[in-house]
């Protein structure tokens, strides 16, 4: 399948997907926590399945890989393709994560943020603000889940230049 393929699913998925995050998919308590706050984080750590680690893990590894891009060592194309693979990893979390339901709505309130940017990315790869936004998006993955490949500063806010 082509990228522009995944990346059209990938939009298609993100439009069907906003709203039903928006909209409530469970009646239980657990799910008191609206768009404007923020759920408590879990204690302990939600598990994590081989699907979303491995998804997180991509996501991870671009994220990581683009602080080349912010430091001006990557070309746009490599940028460009580095967003590809976050939206790839994200379709896989997508399609094949399985999890309780206020579980789900937090990692979609990080996803659906993550995606958009990601696709502002591929988009516009001069928009360098949108590797922020990515991070930023992803930033309390692990608050709440418990992924052994990543670190309350698994991916910081402003890269180091070594």
């Amino acid at each position: 399948m082509s990228i522009n393929r995944v990346s059209a699913l990938l939009v298609g998925a993100l439009a069907i997907a906003a709203p039903l995050y928006a909209a409530p998919q469970h009646d239980h308590a657990a799910h008191a926590a609206s768009d404007s706050q923020q759920a408590p984080a879990p204690s302990p750590r939600w598990a994590t399945d081989a699907s979303l680690r491995d998804g997180m893990g991509r996501i991870h590894q671009a994220l990581d890989e683009l602080r080349h891009y912010e430091m001006g060592h990557m070309n746009e194309t490599m940028a460009q393709d580095r967003a590809g693979l976050i939206l790839d990893a994200g379709a896989y979390i997508f399609a094949n994560c399985k999890l309780p339901p206020q579980q789900d709505e937090v990692l979609h309130g990080m996803l659906v943020p993550l995606l958009a940017a990601a696709q502002k990315l591929k988009d516009h790869p001069q928009d360098m603000a949108q590797v922020a936004a990515m991070r930023k998006a992803v930033a309390d993955y692990p608050r709440y889940f418990d992924d052994p490949g990543w670190t309350q500063d698994a991916v910081p806010a402003h890269p180091a230049h070594n």
